[in-house]
């Protein structure tokens, strides 16, 4: 693809969008992912060694372009090799300070060398701004002899910076800032119209390498990788497969703190109900600079992106990854008889909190601290892990993507509907499901918050007058206001109330969209599930109650960030649609302005 050829697309695509003939919102995309783990947290390169084995073993889950060697993208992310900056920084001839340096990640536009320059100005004066020092900027070496045609045509120019801790702030709270001083830069570069500004990672823990080349190609495209000095505790990898989607190198995983097989099929009610959270978000760790954090979600990010942004806020704000995973992506507790009571109470906090980024998903994250592996609850997209007796956990979408031992396998198994594995590379230990959600439920009271949500069927008082039945005459005449016909009545209601099953038929439905026809038709009749917005099927709440329910909360608009039991005063209600039983006793209960 040429230069030219892309700009005609972006034309175009420009063009479709602002006739309403086209919407990027819809675009989504469905890859392999997978993990390696030191369970106790000291970097080597055998940590590295088999990522890239398994990378390699991605390459069928992605797609490839006809030049053979464009893909819709490939990554990896690890911990920053210290030693490895710090030796490039001494050969500038500085001495790098104690303690650890941060990297960032940075694609650049590539032909427009003004852009470029004011893209350093931009992100050097925020990085300044707040008293960090500046080491310098590194060229990140690249061999675009093994990407294709169309990749190098739109291929950035890659560059890190690397920043001191001159201030000798904690990791936690240097990454914090960092995190505030690259949504500042991101911002302002958006106010500018820098688009093709984009940072892969900024971090003192972690840095991202990512691009459109197959996964296979990556350790030739990033000769870094390849450096003894290049180690790590943990790698999460990915390979996209591009559905519907355009590849672009910005849209490559991992994100910042997940990598995501699969599709978010909730994702315009969750970046809608994020955008509603914004307003009440607050939290001590960012202060006065929340503001600057916002928005989270950026317009035209992937269903994956926009998980991420919103997993990353949760994580700075203070929760750990297994916490965020639990709340974002819970596990379903309508019909699991088996759930200890402690994870009940955990995920109906979580669910009190925050609506479900519901899948199919397969998540790896990271938060500096912990590595977490999880599903969807679900489970439609797998999750195979191994453990072997040298320390070395793997998870993958399938299973033998790094050659091992089998003699050193000590365990196997997967990952379960709803479950995650995960491990503490500060205390160098692996953490089943069961273990998992035990330490999460216990890091509050959970079992007391939620004494405070109140369901509709308590505040339903046994003296309730109950509605009258219509006459048959008054009440026909409802049913024709509301659009029933004889038809109905005859071909699927009265199949229903008699054998209890839905109605089934042969004939075509040439009945026209309500917006289209010249016929009265109700309110309701305008509306379509919007559940499943990707190419998965709708769920059916009835058929399919072990994972989906209709259950929803009102007054639950309080600030995401926070963890306190404030949060679950809310009324919960089985249903979106109410009886009149049931809403005349909210109104009585919310009262009459309700």
């Amino acid at each position: 693809m040429t230069n030219n050829y892309v700009s005609e697309y972006q034309r175009n695509a420009r063009f479709l969008a602002e006739n309403g003939m086209y919407d990027p919102s819809f675009e989504t995309a469905n890859c392999g992912v997978g993990l390696v783990a030191s369970i106790d947290g000291k970097p080597n390169r055998e940590v590295l060694r088999h990522a890239f084995q398994a990378t390699r073993a991605l390459d069928h889950r992605g797609a490839v372009d006809a030049d053979g060697k464009t893909g819709d993208g490939a990554g990896i992310h690890v911990q920053i090799p210290q030693e490895f900056f710090k030796r490039h920084i001494r050969r500038t001839g500085h001495e790098p300070e104690e303690g650890a340096l941060a990297v960032g990640q940075v694609f650049l536009p590539k032909t427009d060398f003004g852009a470029q320059e004011r893209c350093r100005c931009v992100v050097e004066a925020e990085v300044l701004k707040y008293g960090y020092r500046i080491y310098g900027w590194r060229q990140v070496p690249v061999n675009i002899e093994v990407i294709g045609e169309k990749a190098n045509a739109t291929r950035p120019e890659i560059e890190q910076i690397m920043i001191a801790n001159t201030l000798g702030k904690s990791n936690d709270d240097f990454e914090n800032d960092l995190y505030v001083i690259r949504r500042r830069i991101e911002n302002k570069c958006l106010s500018e119209n820098l688009t093709e500004f984009y940072f892969c990672s900024l971090s003192c823990r972690s840095v991202i390498y990512k691009g459109m080349f197959m996964a296979g190609e990556i350790t030739e495209f990033y000769p870094d990788l390849n450096d003894e000095l290049f180690v790590s505790n943990f790698a999460i990898y990915h390979q996209r497969y591009s559905t519907n989607t355009f590849p672009q190198w910005r849209l490559a995983q991992p994100f910042r703190m997940i990598a995501h097989n699969g599709e978010i099929n909730t994702i315009t009610g969750n970046q809608n109900w994020t955008k509603a959270h914004e307003t009440c978000m607050a939290s001590p760790v960012f202060g006065a600079h929340i503001e600057d954090v916002k928005p989270l979600v950026a317009n035209g990010s992937s269903d994956s992106a926009a998980l991420d942004a919103v997993w990353e806020i949760l994580v700075r704000a203070g929760r750990p990854a297994p916490a965020v995973k639990a709340l974002m992506v819970p596990e379903s507790i309508g019909q699991n008889a088996l759930m200890p009571k402690e994870h009940e109470d955990l995920f109906a906090y979580c669910n009190s909190v925050m609506e479900p980024w519901d899948g199919p998903a397969a998540i790896c994250g990271t938060d500096g601290r912990w590595i977490v592996a999880g599903l969807d609850r679900n489970g439609l997209r797998p999750l195979r892990y191994s453990i072997t007796g040298d320390g070395i956990l793997l998870v993958g979408s399938e299973t033998g993507m790094s050659e091992i031992d089998e003699s050193k396998v000590v365990e196997k198994g997967h990952v379960r509907p709803g479950g995650m594995i995960g491990v503490d590379l500060h205390e160098g230990k692996f953490f089943h499901d069961r273990e998992l959600k035990d330490w999460t439920a216990s890091r509050q009271p959970y079992g007391k918050w939620v004494d405070n949500i109140v369901k509709v069927d308590q505040i339903i008082k046994a003296d309730s007058p109950k509605p009258c039945p219509w006459p048959e005459d008054i009440l026909m005449q409802h049913q024709q206001l509301y659009g029933f016909t004889q038809e109905d009545f005859e071909l699927i209601l009265r199949p229903m109330v008699e054998t209890g099953q839905e109605a089934t038929g042969s004939m075509g439905d040439d009945t026209p969209q309500a917006v289209l026809s010249d016929k009265y038709r109700g309110l309701h009749h305008f509306f379509r599930q919007a559940f499943s917005q990707v190419t998965n099927p709708p769920i059916d709440s009835l058929r399919e109650t072990r994972v989906m329910s209709l259950r929803t909360r009102l007054s639950n608009l309080g600030n995401v960030l926070d963890e306190s039991p404030d949060q679950c005063q809310v009324v919960q209600l089985e249903s979106p649609f109410l009886t009149s039983t049931e809403f005349h006793a909210l109104k009585n209960y919310l009262g009459e302005d309700a």
